[in-house]
């Protein structure tokens, strides 16, 4: 049995993941901002043969939190196996472009408060001496594009501190993974027109599993994506800067 912490548990594919350890009879710890969602995520979780299932609410954002948070974690599960960080949001709003408080809240949630959160994780995992750490970032990190600028560049923030960060603690028995999905049909998607490109988070989350299990450093789901952003890194800058994406 694992211990897993999740933060940003009513995600579309936090809970499709939850779903998977919950089968294998792991104990959980949910964190999100939503009471209704949470409690319902839980029961059915409970369900599904989670060996057990707590629950706290926490805004990422409300940075005073963390550690509280964190701390009653620990204290709950008596210490943490897995830790996943999956919310996230405003993935293709440009309202930043206009409004400096929408800019700085984009960068708040999906950059400053992921990795905030990733330090105070991997402390506790060094304190620990073992553990996995885990952060959904994006394919749009890997190069900014104008369909999502603001997004995929706090994406790329939180994909340099990952690397740094299992540089860091590698030594101290913690492994960071770097989880990179592209296109998933999920809420954030829902006004997208759908193409083959597009996955289920269900499919999303047996490759994160998969990924945590096997301890890989980065992982592009599904697989098409790491030749894809292989290809997108090298363009010559020339050509990508006149591309529609």
């Amino acid at each position: 049995m694992q211990r897993i912490l999740v933060i940003g548990a009513t995600s579309a594919i936090a809970e499709a993941t939850l779903k998977l350890y919950a089968e294998r009879g792991d104990a959980l710890y949910l964190v999100a901002r939503n009471t209704e969602r949470l409690k319902a995520l839980a029961t059915d979780l409970s369900t599904r043969g989670a060996a057990r299932v707590e629950t706290t609410l926490l805004d990422v954002t409300d940075f005073d939190h963390h550690a509280p948070a964190l701390d009653t974690a620990w204290k709950e599960l008596g210490g943490i196996d897995v830790a996943l960080i999956a919310h996230g949001s405003g993935a293709y709003d440009k309202g930043h472009l206009k409004s400096v408080p929408t800019l700085r809240a984009g960068i708040d949630t999906n950059a400053t408060a992921t990795i905030a959160l990733m330090a105070a994780i991997g402390t506790r995992m060094a304190e620990q001496g073992r553990g996995t750490l885990a952060v959904i970032t994006s394919v749009a990190g890997v190069r900014g594009r104008a369909a999502n600028l603001l997004y995929g560049a706090a994406k790329a923030a939180v994909i340099a501190y990952a690397s740094g960060l299992r540089q860091t603690l590698h030594r101290r028995g913690v492994q960071v993974v770097d989880i990179r999905p592209g296109w998933v049909d999920t809420p954030m998607t829902a006004h997208l027109k759908k193409g083959p490109l597009f996955a289920q988070p269900d499919t999303v989350a047996r490759g994160i599993v998969r990924a945590i299990d096997r301890h890989r450093s980065v992982v592009h789901l599904p697989w098409i994506w790491s030749p894809l952003m292989l290809l997108i890194r090298w363009m010559p800058e020339p050509i990508w800067k006149r591309l529609r994406l």
